[in-house]
């Protein structure tokens, strides 16, 4: 693997936000990148992006207050950071995509096959659950209680003080608490909005994850798996599970990540 630099930047004006996006590489259906919660481009997927790009195009996005996006007077609710994901494909002319998000962007990625199926091709959501039942409660009440102490001297702390329009510890706890309550006493999707869904999908989920296991399978089912194979063939949504993965690393094991992704991304679009 080896880095890659950008072949374009820049900031889109949606929703009161400067969203700062990055563009890589060139060809096939533009993948857009989802990074989770007090992450962004470079700690989600920076490993990750070269070998993305090295056939497509890959477009990453930063959220609300996250990396290089600065923050304004507005909870983080899954909504509204899709609408936001909204107006950057509408800026940069793009009216479909393949989706690859990742705990928040996960469930951004998931309102937006849900709420704007025409956007999405194929669907990658990782670590992230479709109903509040399928997360460990602890995990919940961790995010909750998150400060800037509990940080202190991380890598999180280091991009944050490093990237941020506001690179203030002021804000950083601003951030931690809008975390805290995100998407608060959201009811999460119906099964029968996930079955609804157009786009194949693949599902991944550390084996140690926030996400519990059973609600990952049932996921799956949801999405036309757990079936025999042999019988009746693969189908076009799948799940992966990364042994030895918590929540946190839930990318970590870039090879594992790679061929899964790449595979399920580059298989032929089911017949109809």
């Amino acid at each position: 693997m080896t880095e890659t630099t950008p072949t374009q930047t820049g900031y889109a004006e949606v929703n009161g936000l400067r969203m700062y996006y990055e563009v890589h590489g060139v060809g096939g259906t533009p993948l857009l990148l989802l990074h989770g919660g007090l992450f962004d481009i470079d700690q989600q997927f920076g490993a990750l992006i070269p070998d993305l790009a090295a056939g497509r195009q890959v477009i990453a996005v930063e959220f609300q207050g996250h990396g290089r996006t600065h923050d304004i007077a507005r909870p983080l609710r899954t909504a509204d950071l899709a609408s936001d994901v909204v107006g950057l494909l509408e800026h940069l002319g793009l009216d479909r995509v393949d989706v690859f998000g990742f705990s928040v962007g996960g469930a951004v990625g998931l309102y937006l096959a849900v709420r704007h199926p025409e956007r999405v091709r194929r669907l990658v959501v990782s670590s992230v659950s479709f109903h509040p039942d399928g997360d460990r409660a602890e995990n919940s009440e961790a995010v909750a209680e998150m400060t800037v102490d509990m940080i202190a001297g991380t890598p999180m702390e280091a991009a944050y003080l490093a990237r941020s329009p506001h690179p203030d510890k002021e804000h950083l706890q601003a951030l931690l608490t809008k975390l805290g309550n995100y998407d608060k006493g959201a009811a999460g999707w119906s099964e029968e909005d996930i079955r609804g869904i157009a786009a194949p999908t693949l599902i991944t989920v550390g084996d140690c994850d926030a996400v519990t296991l059973e609600h990952a399978v049932r996921f799956l089912q949801l999405r036309g798996g757990d079936v025999n194979g042999d019988f009746v063939g693969v189908p076009a949504s799948q799940l992966a599970v990364f042994p030895g993965t918590t929540h946190f690393f839930g990318l970590a094991r870039t090879t594992l990540v790679l061929d899964a992704v790449t595979t399920f991304l580059d298989a032929p679009d089911p017949e109809h």
